[in-house]
């Protein structure tokens, strides 16, 4: 099977077990948020750290808990890759420098997973597994525990508590993250992901040369690498590496880890505020953009010119021949609009319009469906933009979920939207003007401002993926790079929070003539518009300079 036939059957494939596990999955999630009951292993952990689990935090206090434990994180990580050496299984490797380690850290503890090593070449096994797979789970476990704060702040009324954030941490990693990534390795084992603490060992290859073929913890990485929407890869190729993502099965079965607790969530969103027709509003509009997004990469991808294109049938270059276009374009689709970055195709060999529309899907904010738990709040508070914009059209009050839409919310919305651009226009300016900046990229041209681009709004929006035209482990990269992570992963949160909080201390307003149904087809629509159109708005101009003007030359 090849060509449309085996696209077709893909994405099929794909849609039917994700609609399979959305129900069971996205109930299972909203009864483990809501649950008033304690696992034996959880209140075991509880006294352990003292933490007092019936504890309920206002929006500012369980915004400190996160920023607290997550500096801390980064700190522990920074600590495990530059002292690695001297950790048991470091397979003879020597910490990381100073700059390398610090965004590193940042990287994997904000769900960004950004790489400026070659994995294979740079961690032994303890930091691998200690280190940075020990944050896949966390950096994960925090988006949905926002998303849950987020989510009560609606359904709540007269008050300024949203949860614990310790118990949320816990339960989803213990209860959602551990069992599903148990049985998921052991399906990538099956199906041909290595896992074992074997060394390296260097054999003579049929040309007389030497290769160096490495081993070690894979599958487990691999696993919660997609499932948490992180991407860093154990091997510098990611899941172009057949150590990690060996035959189409594999490459199909990481794209449904990638979108299923993205997608689920919104029945947990949609079963938590009481209306499961949420939710599907919500997936609808995720899915239409999902759609577009695919379809626009497919067909850049496939027209195919130039001699060297019309020779091999499509564009092969930069991609692995087991998955093709098909299988290479639905990887890079969904790993850019959510907020994984893992790649399994060299994303700078796309076409300049099929590396535009990848570089788009993470300008949108990664909402489609997004990250685990970054996704869904992403999309609730363009939500509360939309509504605020169809109360202006007709001179109502604009109310979302029985929660009116003020001056205060629309000021931690705005904020919201208004984050994440800012900081990928100001890291691209900042890199085209720096001394020497510019002499990491590798291209000119309209290809070199892309990948500048695409590396800030990579960082910005916590993706991680890269455009591998640029040699990002220098000083300026990696602080900057870092800095962008982190305030765009946690200026987003604490706008996310303290919007929860303002609806938090209402009351429920009633539904009359006047409210606009959120739930509806018309509502979904208008809610895509101010997706596409805040998008156009703020990244036209720079996206006109660069992949636009690379495909039309």
């Amino acid at each position: 099977m090849s060509g449309a036939p085996a696209t077709a059957a893909s994405i099929a494939a794909l849609v039917i077990l994700l609609a399979i596990a959305h129900r069971p999955l996205g109930g299972y999630i909203a009864r483990t948020l809501t649950s008033d009951r304690d696992l034996l292993l959880e209140r075991a952990f509880y006294r352990l750290v003292r933490i007092d689990a019936r504890a309920d935090q206002r929006w500012g206090t369980y915004l400190v808990a996160v920023l607290g434990f997550s500096v801390v994180s980064i700190g522990l990580l920074w600590l495990i890759v530059s002292v690695q050496g001297v950790l048991p299984k470091s397979l003879g490797f020597s910490g990381m420098g100073a700059d390398q380690g610090l965004n590193t850290a940042v990287s994997f503890v904000t769900n960004t997973n950004w790489q400026s090593y070659s994995g294979e070449q740079t961690l032994g096994m303890t930091a691998q597994t200690a280190g940075l797979t020990v944050q896949n789970f966390l950096s994960a476990a925090v988006g949905i525990a926002v998303t849950a704060a987020f989510i009560r702040g609606f359904i709540r009324k007269n008050t300024d508590r949203l949860g614990n954030f310790w118990v949320d941490l816990t339960r989803i990693t213990v209860r959602v993250l551990l069992p599903i990534s148990v049985i998921g390795a052991i399906v990538l084992i099956a199906a041909g992901v290595i896992q074992n603490l074997a060394d390296p060992i260097t054999i003579s290859t049929l040309g007389g040369g030497q290769q160096t073929i490495p081993g070690g913890l894979v599958a487990s990485q691999e696993v919660i690498k997609e499932l948490g929407t992180n991407g860093g890869g154990y091997f510098n190729a990611n899941s172009a590496h057949p150590f990690e993502n060996p035959n189409a099965f594999t490459n199909l079965f990481q794209i449904f880890l990638i979108l299923l607790v993205p997608t689920a969530l919104t029945r947990t969103f949609g079963i938590m505020v009481g209306s499961v027709r949420q939710g599907y509003a919500i997936l609808a509009v995720m899915t239409a953009l999902f759609a577009i997004s695919l379809t626009v990469t497919l067909l850049t991808e496939n027209a195919h010119p130039g001699m060297a294109m019309q020779a091999a049938g499509a564009a092969m270059e930069g991609r692995e021949v087991r998955n093709g276009i098909p299988g290479s374009s639905l990887f890079a689709v969904a790993t850019t609009l959510t907020s994984t970055g893992a790649v399994d195709s060299m994303h700078s060999s796309f076409s300049g319009l099929g590396g535009g529309a990848l570089l788009l899907n993470m300008l949108l904010g990664e909402i489609a469906p997004g990250g685990v738990g970054s996704g869904i709040y992403g999309m609730l508070v363009l939500a509360v933009i939309t509504v605020f914009v169809a109360g202006l059209m007709v001179g109502r009050t604009p109310a979302f979920l029985g929660k009116q839409i003020g001056a205060r919310e629309m000021k931690y919305a705005a904020g919201y939207i208004l984050v994440t651009p800012a900081l990928v226009l100001l890291g691209t300016g900042a890199a085209l003007l720096w001394p020497g900046a510019k002499d990491s990229v590798l291209n000119p041209g309209p290809h070199g401002l892309t990948e500048i681009l695409y590396a800030t709004g990579s960082a910005a929006n916590n993706n991680g993926s890269a455009f591998a035209g640029l040699s990002a482990n220098t000083p300026f990269w990696n602080v900057t790079l870092a800095i962008l992570m982190f305030v765009g992963r946690f200026a987003c949160i604490a706008l996310a929070l303290g919007l929860a909080g303002s609806v938090a201390r209402q009351g429920i307003k009633p539904v009359d003539a006047g409210t606009l149904p959120t739930h509806r087809p018309l509502f979904a629509g208008m809610l895509f518009g101010v997706v596409i159109l805040v998008t156009a708005l703020t990244y036209l101009p720079a996206l006109a300079l660069g992949p636009i003007a690379e495909g039309l030359s």
